[in-house]
């Protein structure tokens, strides 16, 4: 009985940029099945028709079969490079491979991507070029894979097939892919909005406070060390006293991100959770581009937090700890016994949730009557429910009353709740509400 190649295939140990060395198993190839098939039947149809002249017709592939015995490789060794081991949801990555060892042998690969990442059509099989391997008898070819769904995880698998020249005999070999760290796709966030008091720190925002920024705030009169470029001479001219002229002084502000994950609902790709943390990310480019510090606090079944940076640096150690859940992660049990450095007195809190959990609630309750300005965000999955029987309708109405309840709870302690869908810009509706009631506090 003729063994399928599919189940002399293992997968190999993971791959790199040294070269792995793979054993090769090789076993009978389709071919030959199809030609032993062909013989079969030119035989069975001699010996029923009675006429030898039908031997004819399975000579050939007798021949082949039991004849032809061309050298083969025990083994080649594999070099795959990947372009990047970072990116971000939807980017695609390339994969140089690199076969030596071969021969004369046919080499195919083939890409066979995993449920976080998805084919790119035209790109996910080719054929060893032996002349793209600079003449040293290895087959080269580049392969591309598009990362779906964000997380530290394996693309997939790279599988390797040989054929000799008559493709009588085939070897069918796997490659794991190396690791890839993909990002959640940060959303689109174009405006920040900015605290009436701001920590005494340069920054790019405009403060009530006089000082060395750039924004006019007004004219007064002149006092002794008050510089001369400043004198406003019109002014002066008009008072018959020197006038200078005040700039406001630019800040900068503390902004932490809470992100609720107790409770992840929605469809695979698109749940409450990574809306959360694709607008966080969203925000977070935002706040650090204006140089404002930015934190994070993960509320999950424990809470991890990094304390706020500033900086390109921050953002990617925020990358880091979402996917790789490392960088500076720190624990604790409760949002009251989190460090001054984690939540910093006076910072701005924009809460990413969909206000399932009655704990997350609580938590943000807490947090307004400890003077922090609350902003949050709803990601709850547009359709997450749809009733369709009576006593299904009821208990959704119910349930949205009760919500409605939640929404009014928080808006009397003065917290501002926006819904996000997870398609729009962020900004528009971040910006248009929470100027009017993020520092309110009733």
């Amino acid at each position: 009985m003729l063994a399928s190649p599919e189940a002399e295939a293992r997968p190999r140990p993971l791959s790199s940029t040294v070269p792995l060395r793979l054993e090769l198993g090789w076993t009978v190839s389709r071919h030959a099945r199809r030609l032993f098939d062909l013989a079969l039947a030119g035989l069975a149809l001699a010996v029923v028709t009675r006429r030898p002249e039908l031997v004819a017709v399975a000579a050939p592939a007798l021949v082949l079969l039991f004849v032809w015995r061309g050298p083969r490789p025990r083994a080649i060794e594999v070099r795959v490079r990947p372009s990047a081991t970072r990116a971000y949801e939807g980017e695609q990555i390339a994969f140089e491979v690199t076969v030596s060892g071969q021969g004369d042998h046919a080499v195919e690969l083939v890409l066979h991507p995993t449920d976080g990442a998805r084919a790119v059509r035209g790109a996910d099989r080719a054929a060893a070029d032996r002349a793209a391997g600079g003449g040293n008898g290895a087959g080269q070819a580049t392969l591309a894979l598009e990362l779906a769904r964000w997380g530290r995880r394996r693309p997939g698998s790279l599988e390797v097939s040989l054929w000799d020249r008559a493709r009588m005999f085939e070897c069918h070999t796997f490659v794991l892919l190396a690791e890839v760290d993909c990002y959640p796709l940060p959303a689109r966030h174009n405006a920040a909005v900015v605290r009436g008091r701001l920590a005494n720190r340069v920054g790019d925002h405009v403060s009530r406070s006089s000082g060395d920024g750039t924004e006019f705030s007004g004219v007064r009169e002149y006092v002794a060390g008050d510089r001369q470029r400043s004198i406003n001479w019109a002014a002066t001219t008009r008072r018959g006293r020197l006038q200078v002229n005040t700039f406001a002084a630019e800040r900068s502000q503390d902004v932490v991100l809470l992100v609720d994950a107790t409770s992840d609902i929605g469809e695979l790709g698109a749940t409450s959770v990574d809306h959360s943390l694709r607008g966080a990310l969203g925000v977070a480019r935002t706040y650090l581009d204006a140089r404002d510090r930015v934190g994070l606090v993960f509320f999950g079944a424990r809470m991890r937090w990094l304390a706020p940076g500033m900086g390109e640096r921050q953002f990617f150690r925020l990358l880091d700890a979402i996917v790789v859940g490392r960088a500076g992660w720190s624990s604790g049990n409760d949002i009251t016994r989190l460090p001054r450095a984690a939540l910093p007195p006076g910072a701005a809190v924009i809460a990413f949730s969909p206000l399932l959990d009655a704990r997350f609630v609580e938590t943000l309750r807490d947090l307004r009557q400890r003077s922090f300005a609350v902003l949050v965000v709803e990601v709850l999955p547009t359709g997450a429910s749809r009733a369709r029987r009576g006593l299904d309708r009821l208990a959704e109405r119910i349930w949205q009353m009760e919500r409605q309840a939640i929404r009014f709870s928080l808006g009397e302690l003065g917290v501002t709740v926006v819904r996000w869908d997870g398609a729009d810009v962020l900004a528009l509706p971040v910006d248009r509400r929470a100027r009017q009631g993020a520092g309110r506090r009733r």
